[in-house]
């Protein structure tokens, strides 16, 4: 004798709970037939009669009755075993992000800590990488990408749109007209990307003082005064005393959070994927 699945036990009480197969049906928002099978099924590996089956409805056994508080009790022990294993899992251990190097420095670095402060046992590895880790071969836990991979081993949500706009010095503006701007430009590793190709259109020919892949590096130049950078909100806004210039850039790129569809299933790797989403929810209207 065996129960093949423990959840018609649920059924067995909620039709004593409940007073009757239909009620019992509603309760659990499962059609009548369903509950009639599941009953079925336990009596078929009890092989026991649990309900005697009446015109006036469903009436337990003396073999059902004596099964009530053993059910009860297995019950009981579900529930605290539920309850133990929420309680036991560990959130804690080493979780490694990985993202952009401006992005973990301008703004992973300074709030996600704190999101994570609830749960001191978590490990937090920020990783800044130009180049994507591999998600596949578990290099990183979670990866914020600004390219959505296709694979379909991974998890993949869209955290945010980061919009661009051209920044320099404070009077860097009134001090010499547009023609005479000298710009602050990308590298030859950016140079395919939207935001590069972008400024280079806008640039026009005009004087590029310094390239770099480093956008916290932009930021430091167009502060010194040295020309006008094209920089994501995430970067401006940590850079006090830039100011934005008023042209309008229509450069806006999707921030990918993605995980392996294995690993999403750690609580400490989940929950730090949860602080992340409320960290791009909480800045959304400054990206």
């Amino acid at each position: 004798m065996q129960i093949e699945d423990w959840d018609h036990l649920r059924f067995f009480l909620g039709v004593i709970d409940a007073g009757s197969v239909s009620a019992a049906a509603r309760a659990m928002a499962v059609e009548h037939s369903t509950v009639a099978r599941r009953i079925d099924a336990l009596e078929k590996n009890l092989g026991l009669r649990l309900f005697d089956r009446l015109p006036r409805g469903w009436q337990l056994t003396e073999e059902g009755k004596a099964l009530v508080h053993p059910a009860r009790r297995i019950e009981s022990e579900l529930h605290a075993l539920l309850r133990a294993a929420n309680a036991e899992v560990p959130l804690a251990g080493p979780v490694r992000v990985s993202a952009p190097p401006a992005l973990a420095s301008c703004l992973l670095s300074r709030v996600l800590p704190a999101a994570l402060a609830p749960y001191p046992r978590i490990a937090l590895e920020m990783i800044g990488e130009a180049h994507n880790t591999d998600i596949l071969r578990r290099e990183t836990d979670i990866a914020l990408r600004f390219r959505r991979p296709d694979s379909p081993q991974v998890a993949v949500k869209m955290l945010a749109t980061v919009s661009y706009a051209l920044y320099a010095c404070p009077g860097y503006e009134a001090t010499r007209p547009a023609g005479a701007w000298e710009f602050l430009g990308f590298d030859s590793s950016l140079a395919e990307l939207p935001h590069a190709l972008w400024l280079d259109r806008f640039a026009d020919g005009r004087r590029v003082v310094m390239r770099s892949n480093d956008l916290c590096a932009l930021a430091g130049a167009a502060l010194a005064g040295h020309g006008v950078a094209l920089l994501p909100s995430y970067v401006a806004m940590h850079a006090p005393g830039l100011v934005r210039l008023p042209i309008e850039c229509d450069i806006a790129r999707k921030l990918w959070l993605v995980m392996h569809e294995d690993v999403r299933r750690s609580p400490r790797i989940r929950t730090t994927a949860n602080a992340l989403i409320q960290v791009f929810e909480s800045a959304a209207a400054s990206l």
